[in-house]
Formats: structure tokens, sequence, C-alpha cells
């Protein structure tokens, strides 16, 4: 068993981009799912001869994005595989302000994507590759917010920390089982991003730490995409890849 297959929510762009393009050189088979296609990443994977399947889909309505994942896996001749793997990379930051100040339906669309989503999808990755001989790995992409409160960002705070605590409950399930899933909610450092420009474009008014924002670009503290993407696979194939269940890439 020589293929490895791997799952990436939000491949379409950032870090998750990165992800999708540096597993591809490895030989993964991908399934991507994001709210769009990317263009460039299917010509790239049809140009290598690789297995690149994209979903266009918005993980606000994770149930029927996970019924379609648990039908898709069915499917798949999971003995060709040596590994499986579930990276629930997809993020949402609402409203930079005080909780008081971001809509109900703000609120509720962040924690749908940002934590149910991850956990809806996790559980029909692990129930449809439960009988799989492969290794099986689920990565969450936490964030240190999620292990420090910060103002403003109490939705984003609060989906990550809850993250990082069912990854905990999820790695307790799987220790007792045989082949049980090495599953790890990775804190990825600070990266030059799309959500990162939001952040220091916020109003100062309503965010008090946009300051540390700013001055971390300015110090060229911000990993790339590419590089925060090397350091973040390279972790995910480390041998003791889940013995910490909470973990920093910077560990």
């Amino acid at each position: 068993m020589t293929r490895h297959l791997t799952i990436v929510t939000g491949a379409s762009r950032g870090m998750g981009l990165a992800m999708a393009q540096q597993l591809l050189d490895a030989g993964h088979d991908l399934l991507c799912i994001s709210r769009h296609h990317n263009d460039t990443l299917g010509v790239r994977a049809a140009r290598d001869g690789r297995r690149c399947e994209q979903w266009a889909r918005d993980l606000s309505q994770a149930d029927t994005v996970a019924m379609k994942l648990e039908g898709w896996l069915a499917s798949q001749p999971g003995d060709d595989f040596a590994s499986a793997t579930l990276i629930n990379n997809a993020g949402l930051l609402p409203s930079i302000a005080p909780l008081d100040a971001i809509p109900a339906g703000d609120i509720a669309q962040a924690m749908r994507v940002d934590l149910e989503a991850p956990m809806i999808l996790t559980s029909a990755f692990l129930r449809a590759t439960r009988n799989w001989a492969a290794v099986r790995k689920v990565l969450n992409i936490s964030s240190g917010l999620g292990r420090r409160a910060m103002a403003s960002q109490a939705p984003y705070c609060a989906a990550k920390a809850g993250m990082d605590q069912f990854t905990r409950s999820v790695a307790l399930e799987e220790a007792g089982k045989a082949n049980g899933a090495k599953v790890c909610s990775l804190a990825p450092g600070v990266i030059d991003t799309d959500m990162q420009v939001r952040l220091r474009d916020a109003d100062p008014s309503q965010f008090p730490d946009i300051g540390a924002f700013i001055g971390m670009k300015d110090k060229g503290a911000l990993d790339s995409p590419a590089k925060a993407a090397a350091k973040v696979l390279a972790f995910l194939a480390r041998p003791d890849f889940g013995a910490n269940p909470v973990a920093d890439v910077r560990d």
C-alpha cells in the first residue's frame, strides 16, 4: 500500500491551498472541500497526473457535506491506502468587534464553520474509515487564540477553544480502539493571510489589540502560507503525531 489519501477543507486559498499543493507534490490523492473551486490547483493536479477532487461546498451546512463525505469514503478502495487523513483547516473570522456588536447570525455562522463543521466531518471520517487498515489521522487547525483570550474575538476564541477540547475527547476515545485514529489540534503560528489583513485593518476603537498585529507584520514575524504549510505538514508526518492532542507547530 503506497497511496495516501488526504482530505483538506478550506483548500482554495491561503495555507489550505499551500498544503494542497505540497501534498500533490508528495503524491497524495486529494479531496478538497471549500466554498469555491481553485482552478489553478486543478490544472496543477492534471499536469502532474495526480488525483485531486474538489467540492464547492458551504461548511455552514456541514451535515449535508458530511453525508456526502461518508458516502464517498465508503466507495473508496480502503485497502489500497497506507494512510487516510482529514485536515480541518477551513475557518471563518466574524466581525472584529465586541460580542454585543456582532449580529446573532454572524456569531452562529462562525460557530458552525469553525467548530460544528470540524466535529461533524471528523465524526463522518472516523465512522467511514473505521475498518480501514490504513494509518488514520485527524489534524484540526486551531489557533493561539483558542488558548489565550482576546477582546473583540469572542466567537473565534470560543470556537478554537472548543476545537482543542473536542480533540482531547476524541483522542481519548480513539486510544481505546484497535487502529484508533491519531488526532491533534494544532496551532500553526502566525501566517500572512487574508485573516491577518482584516485584523490589521480593523477599527482601532473596536479592537484594542490591533497594534500587536500591525507590529508582527512590520517586524516580519509572519510566515508565508507556503512556509506555514510546510511546518504543519512536517508536524503531521512526525512519528509521535497525536501523542499530544493539543499542540503548537512551534513545539
